[in-house]
């Protein structure tokens, strides 16, 4: 009888972790779903090619928030990888009190909330260069990519064997050369990992652009003049009165959440086709 009463237990356990671990999921596909039932009306080939129009008018794309939201994150990576990578790296192999408080510093950094960090990149970066720009916009952007990069370098770092680094000096490598030749290869994965998640964290982040990028309905090559995106294309049509806004506001939605699942989804395969060849 006691037997049969724990097996009740166990399964009763199960299925109510079961439900749990659905209902944290359940918000997910109807985001998902909404989001789908609403922008895939809007999806067609012109909508990846062709400009806003004007209110009132019919049809219309979303190039000019493409080209932007691309510029954006390659400037802000080009921005944040190095300086995240060597501050992981030296946080993992230095420790004293300051990498403690460098470490502290950058969970704090995580936890400010992104307009905070738009408001900073106004002073530090707008208002000295006299106008919006893509650049400004990136540098909000690289700041919030920095802890994830820096985190996750710490992390594998740390996690690459010491004796790999005895064998490097012990055949006359220089510190240099033992992290550029072996840490750095040893720990890509783990890097590699760090840049897709800040990637799709920044990708869809509306209030540091609002400060920054500021939007711009013509495509812009230009880092210095402003640029749009994204997640500033939903915002502003999301608010605006026109039906044929909100329509492609929706469409926008569905290929940013597209994009995100996609950088996750690329994450794994990277991960799994590491482990496979290591």
């Amino acid at each position: 009888m006691n037997s049969r009463n724990r097996v009740v237990k166990d399964n009763l356990f199960k299925l109510f972790v079961f439900l749990l671990a659905a209902l944290s999921i359940l918000p997910l596909f109807l985001i998902i779903f909404q989001t789908v039932r609403n922008g895939i009306s809007a999806i067609n080939p012109e909508f990846f090619y062709k400009l806003p129009k004007p209110p009132g008018e019919s049809g219309g794309g979303i190039l000019n928030s493409l080209v932007g939201s691309f510029m954006l994150v390659i400037l802000a990576t080009a921005f944040s990888v190095p300086i995240g990578t060597l501050t992981g790296i030296f946080i993992a192999e230095v420790r004293n009190s300051f990498t403690e408080l460098l470490r502290t510093l950058v969970n704090i950094l995580q936890g400010l909330p992104s307009i905070v960090i738009g408001i900073l990149a106004y002073l530090w970066v707008v208002k000295p260069m006299g106008g919006f720009s893509a650049i400004s916009g990136a540098v909000a952007l690289a700041v919030m990519m920095l802890p994830v990069i820096i985190k996750t370098t710490e992390e594998t770092v740390r996690l690459v064997p010491f004796t790999l680094r005895e064998a490097s000096f012990s055949l006359g490598a220089t510190y240099t050369k033992t992290i550029i030749k072996i840490i750095l290869p040893a720990s890509a994965r783990g890097i590699l990992s760090g840049i897709i998640v800040g990637t799709s964290r920044i990708i869809g982040e509306t209030a540091p652009l609002l400060f920054t990028a500021f939007g711009n309905p013509f495509v812009n090559l230009n880092p210095m003049k402003p640029t749009d995106a994204l997640p500033l294309l939903i915002f502003n049509y999301a608010m605006s009165p026109y039906e044929e806004w909100h329509k492609i506001a929706w469409g926008a939605s569905l290929v940013l959440i597209i994009v995100v699942l996609g950088l996750n989804l690329l994450l794994k395969m990277v991960g799994k086709r590491w482990e496979t060849k290591f």
